[in-house]
């Protein structure tokens, strides 16, 4: 098991899980507190098919992370690592500017379904909220297992823990705990991902290189320029650890 991808796994679903679990938590107490908590099932059902759609799409992502021969495995794994760090830095940037007003959007968007006279448009708007989340959890961790390869079982399972763990939390926002300050739980953990947003960017660029030896393209910053693998190795101890979060090689390319 490699600690540092299990970390990283961990990271990434525990802040996107608790996302998701946020808008469920607060669609869910709006309902029971305007005395319309019968309609949950259909909020629980929305949300439960993005989440199921959310797990396909991981599931084939997953399964094509090692599958590929060259060029096309380069080609792929530059392509996911880079179109996960644009998703989660838009990511990041977007909760920043909503956050403030998210539970107010949600509790209007909540009485405009239930006044519409169909209960139906709760499904699709806890679908619709909940889908944006799975699918940018399942893209930010096919990008991490696709950058550790050889380590993708440990960030799925990382990503399990903190998917466990974001749904405790979205339990107690539910019954009205403020045991976490959320506030600075997505400060602290949005700083981590754009620590491993990062690291996938280094590591697409890298597959970008390899890519071009592959078609006999000589690039700017395809050569090494020093070789650090000796004092700290990639794949054992620190040097492992710092692979997983930043995207560390003991191999650096240079003009």
């Amino acid at each position: 098991m490699d600690f540092g991808a299990l970390v990283s796994g961990a990271l990434i679903g525990l802040r996107e899980g608790v996302e998701a679990a946020l808008i469920v938590a607060i669609v869910l107490a709006y309902l029971v507190r305007t005395g319309n908590g019968h309609h949950a099932g259909k909020v629980w059902l929305g949300a439960g098919a993005a989440a199921a759609l959310s797990g396909v799409i991981g599931g084939v992502l997953f399964a094509t992370v090692g599958a590929l021969r060259p060029p096309y495995e380069q080609l792929f794994e530059a392509s996911t690592m880079l179109l996960a760090t644009v998703v989660v830095t838009w990511m990041l940037f977007w909760m920043r500017r909503q956050a403030a007003g998210l539970k107010g959007e949600l509790q209007a968007a909540v009485d405009q379904a239930l006044g519409g006279g169909t209960a139906i448009s709760l499904a699709v708007l806890a679908f619709t909220a909940v889908i944006r989340e799975g699918v940018e959890t399942a893209l930010f961790l096919a990008g991490q297992a696709t950058s550790l390869t050889e380590s993708a079982g440990s960030v799925a399972v990382g990503a399990l823990i903190g998917l466990g763990v974001a749904a405790l939390i979205g339990w107690g926002f539910y019954r009205g705990s403020r045991a976490v300050d959320l506030r600075k739980f997505f400060r602290w953990t949005g700083i981590a991902l754009v620590f491993i947003a990062a690291g996938l960017l280094s590591n697409a660029v890298h597959a970008l290189i390899e890519l071009a030896d592959l078609a006999w393209i000589a690039l700017v910053g395809s050569q090494q320029a020093f070789d650090i693998s000796a004092v700290l190795p990639q794949d054992v101890g620190i040097g492992q650890f710092l692979s997983a979060i930043l995207g560390y090689s003991g191999l650096t390319a240079g003009a």
